[in-house]
């Protein structure tokens, strides 16, 4: 495997544990929010948040060095990790929404 493989291959295992801790911490965030622990909950997406941004900016890169005519080979694991990048932040934004759901419900 080049160098590049091998930077690809990287880069994708970045994405994937990212986005990864990302799904876990907007569970727990969901998981406080069903307390109505809100405090904990807005913490907890905040650091989902931050490992989304991760994730993202490692696949900007190499985005980035393609479009500087960098050429990458297909990588069906980088493929499955902008996959996996995507459905999380989707994920992500409907913790978000389900939160401010369970806060409407809580105030009343």
């Amino acid at each position: 495997m080049d160098n590049q493989q091998n930077e690809l291959v990287t880069v994708a295992m970045q994405i994937i544990l990212h986005a990864g801790d990302a799904r876990i911490l907007a569970k727990q965030a969901l998981t406080d929010a069903k307390k109505f622990d809100f405090v904990q909950a807005e913490q907890k997406i905040k650091e989902a948040d931050d490992a989304i941004v991760q994730a993202h900016k490692s696949q900007t890169d190499i985005i980035q060095d393609e479009m500087s005519g960098e050429h990458y080979e297909y990588s069906l694991l980088f493929a499955h990790a902008q996959d996996t990048l995507m459905t999380i932040m989707s994920e992500l934004n409907m913790t978000k929404e389900m939160i401010d759901i369970l806060k409407l419900v809580s105030s009343k």
